[in-house]
Order: structure tokens, then C-alpha cells, then sequence
């Protein structure tokens, strides 16, 4: 039996992608899934190394050429060449992945404004500020967006405070975008993944002894009692950008293994 004409997330063949991030973590496995199911690339990443080794996985996947878009967000110029080098290269965007983010550890004691700052402009005025030039294009496509926000922006933790109120703001960003852009048919959403397995906490200073124990310890703050897998928020963001979530939007999805519903005693 055929499966339901329902589930579309094959409805990704041949349409144009943005995906910032996609030289790391969850912004490559989500870039090698969708080469997968056909999407045609346009990537964006500051490690032009790695963000070269992952075009060369798409296209042992069978993808067409990713356009490769290096260079840092917080960069207005690089923001604009980004769009621009997009739509000259593919004619159009269908989707835009707002992958691209950083996280830094601190309190309000220890989080001086120089780290606020960075936080902030990585987190949430880049992706700002590259949604609002990719929307004019998205708006004649009727394509949708995907923001990576994270349950740090729907519960608190201490000892990450800038990186949570980065989050926040994603969250609120991605409904009043999606209430502003549903007359014109453009779709917005979020995943919000708990603890995935990348080097994202490493890159913000924990030894490998830590990772570990920060691992182990995810055995009790996740309901399914295990940190997740990049490729289980990738299947999320593909579905949806897909046709299988058209009338899906405004929605910050957990991808957290149930964290967000816990309430620890």
C-alpha cells in the first residue's frame, strides 16, 4: 500500500534552501538531509573547511552542487551577498533554515556586556536581519521558514543567560512573523531541541571530562532518559518546511526528548 498522499515531506525535491549553520551540528545534518530528499542548496557557514567537506556529502548523495555562502552573519554585507548570491544563482528561495547560532556560558554576574552582545547579534539580529531580505522572495514562492531555537527558550536555566534570552526572542520572533506573513501564505516555525549530541557545548568550554558528565546527567533531565541526535531535529525542520506541515505555522516545536514537560522534584 502507498503511503498517504498526506506525508509530503518529499514535496523538497528541487526547491531552494537557505540553511545557515550548515558547516556544524544540527545545520549540517540538516543540509545532508535535505540534499537527500532532493532539495537544490544555497549554504552558509563561517568554517568554509567543513562547510566544503559537507557540500561534498550532499553530492555523494546525489544532490545537485550546493552554491556555497561563507562568511559571518553578524556582517550586514555578508547577509546581503548571501541573499543576493542565492537568488542570482537558483532564481528564487523556497525555504529559508535560520540555523546559524552560538552558545556562551554565564550568569548576570558573570556575562559581561562584550558576551551579551556577540550572543545577541549571532543569536538573534542576524537571523533578524537575513529573514527580512529573504521574506520579498519567500512571499512570491509561498515558502516557508524554519527558525532553530532551543527549550532554553521556553525554561529557564541559570548559568546560560544571555543564550536563553537569545532563544526567547526566537520564539516570540518566529510567531509575530508567522501572524505577520500568513495573509501572504508564508509559514513559520521553530524546533526547540533539548540537548543534541554536537560540539556546540564544547565550543563553548566544557572539557571532555564535562561533556561527558553534562551527557550522562541528561539521563535524568529528558523524559526519554538520553540526550537526542542531530538527525531527529533535522527530520523535524524538514517536515516542517514541507508540504507534509502546510497548515502548520507559528508553532515552536520541542524536540527534547520531553524536557520541556518535566518538572523536576
Amino acid at each position: 500500500m502507498a503511503a498517504p498522499d498526506a506525508f509530503k515531506v518529499s514535496s523538497l525535491k528541487d526547491k531552494v534552501a537557505l540553511i545557515t549553520g550548515a558547516s556544524s551540528g544540527i545545520g549540517a545534518g540538516t543540509t545532508l538531509l535535505f540534499a537527500k530528499l532532493g532539495a537544490r542548496l544555497a549554504l552558509n557557514g563561517r568554517d568554509v573547511e567543513n562547510l566544503s567537506k559537507i557540500a561534498r556529502e550532499c553530492e555523494e548523495c546525489g544532490a545537485v552542487k550546493p552554491l556555497l555562502v561563507p562568511g559571518d552573519l553578524t556582517d550586514e554585507d555578508t547577509v546581503k551577498k548571501t541573499v543576493e548570491e542565492t537568488i542570482a544563482h537558483f532564481g528564487k528561495l523556497d525555504v529559508l533554515i535560520n540555523s546559524a547560532g552560538i552558545l556562551a556560558m554565564g550568569s548576570i554576574e558573570t556575562t559581561d556586556m562584550a558576551q551579551y552582545d556577540k550572543v545577541m547579534a549571532v543569536n538573534v539580529r542576524s537571523v533578524y536581519h537575513l529573514t527580512r531580505l529573504c521574506v520579498p522572495h519567500l512571499i512570491k514562492t509561498k515558502g516557508s521558514i524554519v527558525n532553530v531555537s532551543s527549550v532554553n527558550g521556553q525554561r529557564s536555566f541559570p548559568g546560560v543567560l544571555a543564550y536563553c534570552m537569545s532563544k526567547s526572542a526566537i520564539d516570540q520572533f518566529t510567531c509575530c512573523v508567522a501572524l505577520e506573513l500568513a495573509p501572504k501564505q508564508v509559514r513559520v516555525n521553530s524546533v526547540c531541541p533539548g540537548v543534541i549530541v554536537t560540539e556546540v557545548h564544547k565550543r563553548a568550554g566544557l572539557d571532555e571530562d564535562q561533556y561527558t558528565q553534562f551527557l550522562e546527567k541528561c539521563k535524568l533531565t529528558h523524559a526519554l532518559g538520553r540526550p537526542g541526535e542531530v538527525e531527529e531535529v533535522a527530520n523535524a525542520i524538514a517536515f516542517l518546511a514541507s508540504d507534509a506541515a502546510t497548515f502548520i505555522t507559528g508553532v515552536n516545536l520541542p524536540v527534547d526528548g520531553g524536557r520541556h514537560a518535566m518538572c523536576p522534584r
